[in-house]
């Protein structure tokens, strides 16, 4: 067996945007033995964080005598509490409080959530940790009174274990903090073009795990030395508290593939060769049981086996070209206006790619939920997969660049053993400077670091004067694929600019389009030539269409912007948009613009080819 050099994640208690350390992440919370603690939570509006800091605005002690609103239960008929948690007020969880109420929408500040339950080990010196998919953005998290951490980061999962001392059989009260005030000093920073959606929008659970358990891994094909080279399983096992002498076993029942792997610590290689596997992709998207074990634990998960690089200017997928049909998509619910979170939103979203024949999305401009790219896999779509790196985070701020280094490590840590995801992405839009290019290069030195299996970009922007557009930001030098966003036709000019635009490449790489688009009311009809209506939006689509039938041969694909309509504050056309940008191909009444159909015909005759 080679020496496989493990990730430097092993050996770091945590990594994540906060002041306070968490415990290592837990994956593939699927298959572990969970209670769920979704449902209905009691809460607190708290807006001056009157629960958190005294008069003086300096944070409360548990010395304190009413520190932190933790409990409103009263030691005595003497004891002052000045707060209360009631049935009268109650948020649903998973989901964000913007939609939830009226007197929410707009709110951004902090809600204190409370959840009381029961628990009992199903088995006596079993773990048990407690898991949040995501909160947005910042939670400090409290159970009976104590303190377990607070995590950063409205779109990756977190979790903390509970000590045996922290938990009781009867009447735990878990209060969680939750702030989603924007800041510039955060990732994302203060300015974005999409709704700060606030609370705790994904599932929450308890999950029990052995006292020696698997904690983490990959089991992913490593790219191929060769043209006709085997496909090879190169990854790890990271256990936790692993037995003296342990071993740990990788089983794939429908290939007759089981192997014994000795455990080092508490890291454990893996390799093997694969004869006979069905190589996932758009058109075959194979799934397969993976079955892991060790003398304590077991976990199964289905995984595809794919491999996605780049040689010379052809993206190639499992060996051959590949041209991503794409679209953009944001983690929204258009129809019902609020986060998505639930897998039927997952399979409207993914439906509706299907059916514009897209095999690629960009999730943007953050990690979607786990539902969507578990979804992804097993509908045959390629992903990719963004951390919110947007515009202008103080680049010069070494603690920023930890943070969306941390934001970069939980994102990749829960994917990487799905087979759809082949980009991850850096950052979206950011302005050139020394400083930002240095800042981007080392996250994507830390993508492949994590994961040196899938292609590492970024959403760049165009440089252009009359009909010549230059695409030589520097950071081009350091990502797998090229990718910019263009809007010839919508921010300047008018879509015939399309027809003199030349396209030059300083980089001799695949180039990727990740953003294109116009906005239009759904509904609202007139001539090609009035903006906001569908023959507007239509008439730049068959001119942009018009424009890549004759890009270079190195153009490997494109993601319009975007799938369907979603919330941003910033659009405030009182007649076009109130509060909505439209540059969606479904509105969000969930019906289909007339520019759907022109990028879909545009993909069959791609698929045709």
């Amino acid at each position: 067996m080679k020496n496989i050099k493990l990730p430097a994640l092993f050996f770091a208690v945590a990594m994540c945007a906060s002041a306070l350390a968490q415990t290592p992440l837990i994956t593939n919370i699927p298959a572990r033995k969970t209670i769920s603690l979704n449902g209905k939570w009691q809460y607190i509006v708290d807006p001056y964080e009157t629960g958190f800091y005294d008069y003086r605005y300096k944070e409360m002690k548990p010395s304190d005598g009413g520190a932190y609103w933790t409990t409103d239960v009263p030691k005595d008929k003497s004891d002052r509490k000045e707060f209360g948690y009631s049935d009268k007020q109650t948020l649903n969880v998973p989901g964000d409080w913007n939609s939830q109420a009226e007197k929410f929408f707009y709110y951004e500040g902090t809600v204190w959530y409370k959840k009381s339950f029961d628990f009992t080990k199903a088995k006596p010196g079993n773990r048990v940790f407690l898991h949040f998919g995501a909160v947005n953005y910042k939670a400090d998290v409290y159970l009976n009174g104590h303190k377990l951490g607070q995590h950063k980061g409205g779109f990756t999962a977190f979790d903390f274990e509970i000590a045996d001392s922290l938990i009781k059989a009867k009447g735990n009260y878990l209060v969680v903090k939750v702030d989603n005030k924007r800041f510039k000093d955060e990732v994302p920073t203060l300015n974005t073009d999409w709704w700060n959606y606030g609370g705790i929008t994904r599932e929450v659970n308890l999950v029990e795990v052995p006292g020696s358990m698997i904690q983490d891994y990959v089991i992913q094909l490593k790219k191929p030395e060769t043209t006709n080279a085997a496909p090879e399983v190169e990854g790890w096992i990271k256990l936790n508290h692993a037995a003296a002498n342990e071993t740990a076993t990788v089983e794939i029942p429908e290939l007759k593939m089981k192997k014994t792997f000795p455990v080092n610590g508490d890291n454990c290689a893996v390799n093997f060769k694969l004869p006979g596997v069905q190589l996932w992709s758009p058109e075959n998207p194979k799934l397969y049981k993976v079955v892991i074990t060790t003398s304590a634990d077991k976990v199964t998960e289905k995984i595809g086996f794919r491999t996605i690089e780049t040689k010379g200017k052809q993206l190639l997928l499992n060996g051959k070209p590949l041209f991503m049909r794409g679209i953009c998509i944001h983690g929204e619910n258009p129809v019902e206006g609020r986060r998505a979170y639930t897998s039927k939103d997952a399979a409207m979203l993914l439906s509706w790619a299907k059916e514009l024949h897209c095999n690629m999305v960009r999730l943007a401009h953050y990690p979607h939920d786990e539902k969507m790219t578990r979804m992804a896999d097993s509908l045959g779509i390629l992903v990719w997969s963004e951390i919110p790196v947007y515009w202008t985070i103080e680049f010069t701020n070494p603690d920023v660049l930890e943070k969306a280094k941390g934001q970069l490590n939980e994102m990749i840590t829960r994917d990487h053993n799905r087979a759809s995801i082949i980009i991850w992405s850096v950052g979206n839009e950011t302005p050139v400077s020394p400083a930002r290019t240095d800042f981007m290069h080392s996250l994507i030195t830390k993508a492949k670091e994590l994961d040196n299996t899938r292609l590492v970009s970024a959403a760049l922007e165009v440089n252009g004067a009359g009909g010549k557009h230059v695409v030589d930001d520097p950071l081009g030098e350091f990502v797998d694929i090229v990718s910019f966003n263009e809007y010839l036709g919508w921010y300047g000019g008018t879509p015939n600019s399309c027809r003199t635009a030349n396209w030059e490449i300083k980089y001799d790489k695949p180039f990727f389009i990740s953003e294109t688009g116009a906005e239009t009311l759904g509904g609202f009809h007139a001539d090609s030539l009035t903006r906001w209506s569908e023959e507007y939006q239509e008439w730049y689509y068959k001119e942009q269409v018009a424009m890549f039938k004759r890009m270079p041969d190195n153009f490997v694909g494109l993601s319009p912007w975007i799938l369907a309509d979603f919330r941003s504050p910033k659009r405030n056309n009182p007649v076009y948009q109130e509060g909505w940008n439209n540059k969606g191909l479904v509105d969000h009444k969930g019906n289909k613009k007339k520019a759907y159909y022109i990028l879909r015909k545009y993909y069959d005759e791609k698929t045709a080819k």
